[in-house]
């Protein structure tokens, strides 16, 4: 897994090759202990969700679409779409450095996909010392809304890990 920089710009932008990554940092080693943690996420890993970039209140992540993401009717499973909202969503909340838990999330699928790349971008709303409100947009190739997602996370006090948690 690696994470790339984000600039202020949208994350992804259209262009004839696919999706442009930004440039842009985080600080060294904040920067690290979220890529060691995010590198712990098997499930993400399962399915074929990488983190892309990550800076304070904002994550992008990409889903490569391969057939078992597909449901009965040939188009992407909403559950699929879900996982790769939820995992930018999760970059985005806990990009603070301090451990962010979803509370309350929604989606709302607005076309269905089929093929190549669904691109994930989450971007914070509004943040406290124990709330913070992200919305995430999923797009295709062609820069076509997907699904919108809204999530809610409480904010712990603890520190993102350094090492990652034993099973």
């Amino acid at each position: 897994m690696f994470i790339v920089q984000m600039s202020k710009e949208n994350c992804l932008k259209p262009h004839r090759g696919g999706m442009e990554l930004p440039r842009a940092a985080h600080p060294g080693e904040a920067q690290h202990n979220l890529e060691r943690f995010f590198a712990n996420d098997r499930f993400a890993e399962r399915t074929n969700v990488q983190l892309l970039s990550v800076s304070p209140g904002q994550a992008c992540a990409k889903m490569i679409l391969h057939p078992h993401h597909l449901n009965g009717y040939g188009t992407v499973q909403g559950g699929a779409i879900f996982t790769l909202a939820d995992f930018a969503f999760a970059a985005a909340s806990n990009s603070h450095g301090t451990v962010a838990v979803a509370i309350n999330v929604s989606i709302t699928f607005m076309k269905a996909a089929k093929t190549g790349v669904l691109w994930a971008e989450a971007k914070e709303m509004s943040r406290n010392f124990k709330l913070g409100s992200y919305t995430v947009e999923v797009k295709d190739d062609q820069g076509e809304l997907v699904a919108l997602f809204q999530g809610l996370a409480y904010r712990k006090s603890e520190r993102i890990p350094v090492s990652p948690p034993t099973a």
